[in-house]
């Protein structure tokens, strides 16, 4: 992945998600939200954990 997506874009489609989330939970929630395909692979390559809040989730795609 050459660029991280936009934060706001990422969050959007993460709204509805319940945290703390597994990298998994939040894969299924971009992609129930339509999310593209930036923001699928994005989350693919993070860490396999549990993630606290959207500012984790942020944290780990930025460190990719």
């Amino acid at each position: 992945m050459s660029t991280a997506p936009n934060p706001i874009d990422l969050q959007r489609h993460l709204s509805m998600v319940d945290y703390p989330a597994s990298k998994d939970d939040l894969i299924d929630a971009a992609r129930e939200q339509d999310a593209d395909e930036d923001i699928i692979e994005a989350l693919e390559a993070m860490p396999d954990r549990q993630y606290d809040g959207p500012s984790a989730v942020s944290q780990a795609i930025n460190r990719l």
